[in-house]
């Protein structure tokens, strides 16, 4: 009996472990998604020992624009439960997560909808303005703009460059309130001429 005590101490039964994936419905940088979700959900599950990140990825349209983004997360079987998910969720959504995200358990398949904020895109025409426009043009200036007017925290530019329009991206807690906000800007803005706006969450 004691050998076999002993034998439990010294030959642990190795953890088992659950992986599950957030898809998140931002179109943000593969190294941006490093410091905005990965990095700081890392250091969440290592605190509360509950796993750790384990990779992500990124999803692109046939166009090459970013459709969502990964974020995998393994989690130990002895923290895998109803309350650690939940505290998961609510991390991701406190670092940012955009509706339309979901949280997908592998072991069952089960997909976990949530996210907090709104979306907005500003698809810029690359091709029908002024070559004056264009020789002028300041899309990382124009990005600082919108995120002043719409009082976006955040200094991480999210972008696209296709080949006929460039898109920014902006994540707040109301699209209608960003679009309202910034309106006088895109009817006056010469690289705002023929752009297109779209909800993306």
């Amino acid at each position: 009996m004691i050998k076999n005590f002993l034998k439990k101490i010294f030959n642990p039964q190795p953890r088992k472990e659950n992986y599950i994936v957030a898809q998140l419905n931002d179109k943000v940088m593969p190294i941006d998604r490093g410091e905005v979700y990965e990095d700081p959900l890392d250091s969440f599950l290592k605190m509360k020992y509950y796993g750790e990140v384990t990779g992500g990825g990124t999803l692109l349209s046939e166009t090459n624009e970013i459709e969502y983004c990964d974020v995998e997360i393994k989690v130990v079987d002895s923290n895998f439960n109803d309350q650690s998910v939940k505290e998961i969720i609510e991390k991701l959504e406190e670092l940012g997560a955009p509706k339309g995200s979901k949280l997908i358990i592998e072991q069952t398949g089960e997909k976990i909808e949530f996210g907090k904020l709104e979306g907005l895109a500003i698809y810029l025409d690359g091709i029908n303005l002024s070559d004056e426009v264009y020789k002028n043009s300041d899309s990382e200036a124009l990005a600082t703009q919108i995120r002043e007017l719409t009082g976006i925290k955040s200094d991480v530019v999210r972008y696209h460059q296709g080949n006929t329009e460039t898109a920014l991206y902006f994540y707040g807690t109301s699209f209608i309130a960003m679009k309202n906000a910034i309106a006088d800007l895109v009817n006056n803005h010469p690289e705002c001429e023929n752009a297109r706006i779209v909800q993306i969450a």
